[in-house]
């Protein structure tokens, strides 16, 4: 297994931003100032035997800044397509596999081999570009971005430049009812192909960083948003709608934690009221979506408190890392203008041709998407929260599609799914694929509780034991004998029983402790071992309670 070594690499300190760091509290941003409070410490002590009463001078606060402000946010968003093999080579990608144990002369970029298309990579652009709403170029093509990495073995990344496959798009985002809901839309200038390049392995002394190629021409798509962002919850609802979307159509898994989603978010701030674009600072290094919100937030803070002190001209184009364990953004380098890539055309692909019949084959085959969905869950009835629960998931609303298709009904499938159903799921670290329960059989088990077959506390047992084990609801309540008893008569003999047992409780109620009502049903139950229909029972046990005999 080799390893391709690289000697010599410099690296660079990063350059932390000094001056302050926020935290929230009650939707606003307050800001300490380190370096400002020590200053004000040594000035405090130098004048401490100094009887002159120092003017204390008055600034906005911090959240009163942020008013005055309005944040400029678009992500480009890298998502790393699922084909068998690579963008331009035969090479399959496996994440995780031993370094350097999938690659050939292509996507290591020796001399003399040529790229050959995969054409899984224009038909997984071509459905992700229609379900973005974008517009498709019939004619694009390949070009070369020139630019030196030691992870980029040709010296150039096979990308596309001025005419991408698709562009001019829009995607809709429900935001979470606990950030106040509200529905946005927000607008995509492109999307286009291009391949990935290899990984830096970074030794623990720093003397020389080791290349692992295995993702070397893996099929990138990339999805460049337009600045309609104002925050960091809308930017990461985008972020998460985009991982919903490719998840839909399958064209990616994409894992934040394997990489195989990305986001690279781009930040100004500007004035309220001012026309003109602010500096931009581009954020890395982002790794889930909480992280996308919370990195954005403090950079709108940070070159907010700039502005407000004067020092807009600190603000430079540059590209900033997120620290999560610092919580803030620092400086990583200078932001590369678009001519230093000089693009040219591929030479070696040709073209890519699209017809009117090949786009219709795709768009026939597109499934239903998350936000037709979440309109179809909500014109059912239900709540924006369970709307948003079930529609985020794809197998999970394909679980609750089937169940409500048994004739379920539609809140209390909802509900069972997203209450026990999802606690289980979370507790035993399994999707809703893997559980045993079947849609048709909790679609049968609502029926029989609904039906008064079972009660709701039997139902729930079932559930557990369908979940880990399987099997079917008819077959546990016959095998368990769980028909739940709504003889009147019957109900009656257990209630008589526990009343004549307990004289002393039954004496205290009569005598005004109403509250021990719920002993002497929890007692019938008991005796029942659960199938008393609780309806029943408690009029029963009402009606001989306040009746004297």
């Amino acid at each position: 297994m080799a390893l391709t070594f690289f000697r010599g690499i410099k690296t660079c300190p990063l350059v932390h931003y000094p001056s302050a760091y926020f935290a929230r509290k009650n939707g606003f941003f307050y800001c300490t100032m380190g370096s400002t409070q020590t200053q004000f410490a040594t000035q405090e002590k130098q004048q401490s035997g100094d009887s002159k009463v120092v003017p204390k001078t008055y600034r906005k606060s911090p959240d009163k800044l942020l008013k005055d402000y309005e944040a400029i946010i678009g992500i480009e968003t890298h998502v790393q397509l699922n084909t068998s093999t690579k963008a331009f080579c035969g090479c399959p990608y496996s994440y995780g596999a031993q370094p350097n144990t999938s690659i050939c002369p292509v996507c290591m970029g020796l001399p003399g081999a040529l790229p050959v298309l995969n054409s899984k990579v224009v038909e997984y652009a071509v459905k992700l570009g229609l379900a973005l709403n974008c517009k498709l170029s019939m004619d694009s093509k390949f070009d070369r971005k020139q630019y030196f990495y030691p992870d980029l073995p040709k010296g150039y990344q096979i990308s596309q430049f001025d005419v991408p496959i698709a562009s001019g798009g829009y995607v809709d985002v429900d935001l979470p009812v606990e950030f106040g809901g509200g529905h946005r839309k927000f607008g995509i200038t492109r999307v286009h192909m291009e391949e990935d390049a290899g990984k830096l392995l970074h030794t623990g002394t720093g003397n020389y960083s080791q290349v692992d190629l295995n993702r070397a021409g893996v099929p990138l798509l990339e999805i460049v948003s337009e600045p309609d962002m104002r925050t960091g919850i809308e930017a990461a609802e985008y972020a998460a709608e985009l991982q919903r979307l490719v998840r839909y159509l399958g064209v990616s898994n994409g894992n934040m934690q394997e990489g195989s989603l990305r986001c690279d978010v781009n930040i100004s701030i500007r004035p309220i009221g001012q026309q003109e674009f602010g500096t931009k600072v581009e954020i890395k290094n982002l790794n889930s979506f909480s992280s996308v919100s919370r990195a954005i937030d403090f950079e709108i803070s940070r070159q907010v408190q700039l502005h407000s002190q004067g020092q807009a001209d600190q603000i430079v184009q540059e590209t900033r890392l997120w620290e999560e364990g610092a919580q803030k953004t620092i400086t990583m380098r200078k932001k590369e203008g678009l001519s230093d890539y000089r693009y040219f055309p591929e030479p070696d692909l040709p073209g890519v041709t699209l017809t009117e019949e090949y786009l219709d084959g795709i768009r026939s085959s597109l499934p239903e998407l998350p936000e037709i969905k979440r309109r179809r869950y909500e014109n059912m009835g239900l709540s924006m929260q369970d709307v948003l629960f079930l529609a985020n998931d794809i197998n999970v609303a394909e679980f609750f599609d089937a169940t409500i298709a048994s004739a379920a009904d539609i809140k209390l499938a909802a509900n069972w799914i997203m209450g026990d159903i999802a606690a289980y799921m979370k507790n035993e670290k399994l999707s809703i694929s893997e559980i045993k329960l079947t849609p048709l059989e909790l679609g049968e088990l609502i029926a029989s509780i609904k039906g008064g077959t079972i009660s709701g506390k039997i139902g729930k047992e079932i559930l557990f034991e369908l979940m880990a084990k399987g099997g079917t609801v008819q077959g546990l309540i016959k095998e368990k004998d769980l028909v739940q008893i709504v003889d009147r008569s019957e109900i009656e003999k257990m209630v008589d029983k526990v009343l004549a047992d307990n004289p002393e409780q039954l004496k205290q109620y009569r005598g005004g402790k109403t509250k021990l009502q719920g002993y002497f049903a929890g007692q019938v139950m008991k005796a029942s071992k659960g199938k008393a229909n609780p309806k029943l029972l408690n009029q029963i046990l009402l009606e001989k309670l306040n009746t004297e005999t």
